[in-house]
C-alpha cells in the first residue's frame, strides 16, 4: 500500500455536512480506497449516502449510534467481516452535536448532552475499533493513513491559546468546551498509542457552511473537504499527537 493510499476508511457521522464530504471526497480520490465505510444513526432515512452507495461499489453503509454501546460493537463487528484480517486503516470521529449556549442561558444539560456526544462517544468509539487498528498498523512501519490512524474531528475554537480570536465561541459554550477536551482524548490516545503505530491526530475543518456550522461560516464544503483529505493523505510520524487545520497547519492547544 502505497503512503498516503487508504485501504480501508470509516466515518462516523455521515449523514450530512462534514462527514458526507468526506465520503463524497474520499470516493472521489484517485485512487480512491478500497472500502470506505459511512455510518450514522439511521441508514434507511440517509438518501444521499444511499444514492452514493448504488453508484459506488467500494461504499458500505451501517449503522452506528455513537451513544450506544451495542451500536458500537455491532458496528465493530459489522466492519470486521468488511475488513479481514488487514484490519482498518483510518478511523474519522467526525460525529458530533451544537448547542448554542451562552454563560447565562447554558445548563447543566446542555454540558451533558454535548459532551457525552463529542467527547464521550468519540473516546468509546476509538476503544471499541482498536483491534482493528492494530491489526492494519503491524502491516506497516510508517506512520501514516496507509497504515492506521485516528482522526478527532475538532475545531478551532478549541485551541485554549486562541481564546480570544474567536469570539463566535461566547455563543458555545458546551460545544468548545468538549471539542477542547476531545483534543485531550487525541493527546492520551497519542501518547498510549505510539508504541503500536496507530497515529493520532486532532483536526480543524474550519468553519464550514453545513447545517451545523450555519450560514455566516466563511468556508464551503468543496474548499475545506480537498484541503481534509490532502492533509490526511500527507500525515506521518512528525504529525503524531498534533492539532492540525485543514490546510496543513498546526494549531495551538
Amino acid at each position: 500500500m502505497a503512503l498516503g493510499t487508504c485501504r480501508a476508511v470509516l466515518i462516523t457521522g455521515c449523514n450530512r455536512g462534514i462527514g458526507l464530504g468526506l465520503v463524497r471526497g474520499f470516493l472521489a480520490r484517485s485512487p480512491s480506497p478500497d472500502l470506505v465505510i459511512a455510518t450514522c444513526r439511521h441508514p434507511d432515512q440517509a438518501q444521499e449516502l444511499q444514492h452514493l452507495k448504488e453508484q459506488h461499489r467500494n461504499l458500505r453503509v451501517l449503522q452506528l449510534d455513537v451513544l450506544c454501546e451495542n451500536s458500537i460493537k455491532k458496528a465493530v463487528q459489522e466492519t470486521e467481516t468488511l475488513v479481514g484480517e488487514q484490519g482498518l486503516n483510518c478511523l474519522i470521529n467526525n460525529a458530533g452535536i451544537n448547542r448554542i449556549a451562552t454563560l447565562d442561558s447554558v445548563t447543566a444539560q446542555d454540558m451533558r448532552t454535548v459532551y457525552e456526544t463529542n467527547t464521550v462517544a468519540q473516546l468509546m468509539v476509538s476503544k471499541e475499533f482498536l483491534p482493528l487498528l492494530r491489526k492494519a498498523a503491524c502491516q506497516d512501519t510508517i506512520m501514516g493513513i496507509h497504515r492506521a490512524a485516528i482522526i478527532n474531528m475538532s475545531s478551532c475554537t478549541a485551541s485554549m491559546q486562541q481564546f480570544r480570536q474567536f469570539r463566535k465561541s461566547e455563543l458555545v459554550y458546551p460545544y468548545r468546551i468538549a471539542k477542547t477536551a476531545l483534543n485531550m482524548i487525541t493527546c492520551c490516545l497519542a501518547a498510549d498509542l505510539i508504541s503500536d503505530g496507530i497515529l493520532c491526530i486532532s483536526m480543524n475543518p474550519g468553519w464550514v457552511k453545513t447545517d451545523m456550522g450555519g450560514s455566516k461560516a466563511p468556508l464551503q464544503l468543496k474548499e475545506s473537504i480537498p484541503g481534509i483529505l490532502n492533509v490526511l493523505a500527507n500525515l506521518r510520524d512528525k504529525d503524531h499527537g498534533t492539532f492540525l487545520d485543514w490546510r496543513g497547519e498546526v494549531l495551538p492547544w
